[in-house]
């Protein structure tokens, strides 16, 4: 679960040295996909575009495809996708921002053209990344490797990274300008990927990237990302060398089901930094209590849930009560468990959906570790799930998920390479995900802009009438950390 971008104003922030506090309003409180697709255009265009914002204004100089650098094989082939990457729900735009402050390195000349040529490099490796999805006569997804190449645009930005906080949160500039337009006469669920890298008057450099979930998982995205960033630095090949490898995640028999239903929730944002120290005790609490150890992803994703279970019951939703059942899923990682040994450098979709559900009074009332063990124990029933899941033992598909107000869904930026990343200019000081969608709750879990630490928790995930509680506990969480 990687989403379309949001507006918000902020109203205040408030830090200690437990946390970062930031409460916000997003407008209309609805994550909208506001990508516009050109009907009509030359495949390369050097028209510019320029866009001002908060007084920084934001130029678009170079827009074209990006071909792989050397020809490659099978040129023209169709690839087949697994039965993870057919998921329906995965066929959806992942928007990101990765801040580079250009600090760690005396390289010269324009990152921009760097990144470029790498990505054309990158291509030859990871070619379906140069092609284009099509659909069978069947209705079933492919890749057709055509060699046509990734969407590339470069801009400027009359401004330093200092001038907008290396885009900290609220953002100074809105993140449609950093990201990059649609190709003109291709769909954007199309075309597997797509990069803008604007250059900043101080030297740093935002890449914006957009990419197509079917193609590829996090940590997929973050490899393939790190091979660009291994040739940008001179790199004779990639670290990690791809594997394809479709055909080894399992394809277990599915019962026909009817499409999920969206409906839209009217969701607000709140975001919080949650303190190394406070993560510490927490982490320290439940090794007293269990003799176990946790993580601190353990520790977030009980602490959000259970902020959002308190806010639904405390502030009234509706026949929602103590007996109710509420549900938190997040995506783990299958390789180890799915792909036989040869997962290292596969870039595919593989993960399972985790899901934890308790009665809504038991998570509120508990304490942290206790809701800390549900989710552990969810975890250790993983590897039975999914040798289960993979001789098609489940009644019900776990990959269809319901998307509704009772369900909380959680995505970990943290582990999936992007922090990594480093085309020469060092690794990047923020990188910014846009994982909401108005038909799911979410939280995001990422890191703070550099030299912050600790865990930053994203959250588009409650309606008005209970934003004022769930602000509340999750604040009260943050200012707890070191008492």
């Amino acid at each position: 679960m990687w989403g379309p971008p949001l507006s918000f104003s902020p109203t205040t922030t408030t830090t200690s040295s437990h946390g970062t506090i930031y409460r916000d309003e997003y407008d209309g409180g609805v994550a909208h996909t506001r990508l516009t697709v050109h009907t009509a255009g030359k495949l390369k265009v050097a028209a510019t575009n320029r866009s001002l914002s908060m007084g920084f204004a934001v130029t678009r100089t170079s827009r074209s495809l990006v071909a792989p650098s050397s020809p490659t094989t099978p040129a023209g082939e169709t690839l087949p996708l697994s039965s993870l990457d057919r998921v329906p729900g995965l066929r959806h735009l992942v928007l990101s921002l990765h801040v580079f402050d250009g600090a760690a390195a005396d390289r010269k000349g324009s990152p921009a053209r760097v990144v470029r040529e790498a990505l054309g490099n990158a291509l030859v490796d990871y070619y379906p990344f140069a092609g284009r999805f099509v659909e069978t006569e069947g209705g079933e997804v492919r890749v057709a490797c055509t060699g046509e190449g990734a969407w590339f645009v470069e801009a400027t930005a009359a401004c330093g990274l200092e001038e907008v906080r290396h885009l900290d949160h609220p953002m100074a500039i809105p993140k449609e300008e950093l990201l990059p337009e649609p190709a003109p006469d291709v769909s954007p669920l199309d075309m597997p990927l797509m990069m803008q890298v604007t250059e900043f008057s101080c030297g740093g450099f935002v890449v914006g990237l957009i990419s197509v979930h079917t193609i590829a998982d996090g940590l997929g995205a973050g490899q393939f990302i790190n091979a660009v960033a291994d040739y940008a630095r001179g790199l004779p090949k990639p670290r990690v060398s791809p594997v394809w490898a479709r055909d080894l995640v399992p394809d277990p028999p599915r019962m026909p089901a009817p499409p999920p239903k969206l409906e839209l929730l009217d969701l607000r944002g709140h975001t919080v930094d949650f303190s190394p120290d406070y993560i510490a005790n927490t982490k320290a609490d439940f090794f007293a209590s269990t003799g176990q150890r946790c993580s601190a992803f353990d520790v977030c994703v009980a602490k959000t849930w259970q902020s959002r279970t308190r806010a639904l019951l405390l502030s009234g939703a509706g026949s929602f009560t103590a007996d109710s059942p509420v549900h938190v899923c997040f995506f783990a990682n299958t390789r180890h468990l799915m792909l036989a040994g040869a997962g290292a450098g596969f870039y595919g979709n593989c993960f399972y959906p985790v899901t934890v559900t308790c009665g809504s009074g038991e998570v509120a009332a508990g304490e942290v570790v206790d809701v800390v063990r549900a989710v552990r124990d969810a975890k250790a029933r993983l590897a039975g799930d999914v040798a289960r899941w993979a001789v098609g033992g489940f009644a019900q598909d776990p990959y269809e998920l319901r998307f509704t107000y009772d369900s909380l869904f959680v995505s970990d930026w943290t582990r999936l390479g992007f922090l990594e990343a480093d085309y020469g200019w060092g690794a990047p000081t923020h990188v910014v995900p846009f994982s909401y969608h108005p038909f799911m709750a979410v939280a995001v879990i990422g890191a703070p802009p550099a030299p912050k630490v600790g865990p930053r928790v994203m959250t588009m995930c409650v309606e008005e009438a209970h934003l004022p509680e769930f602000r509340d506990q999750m604040n009260a969480f943050a200012s707890a950390a070191g008492k």
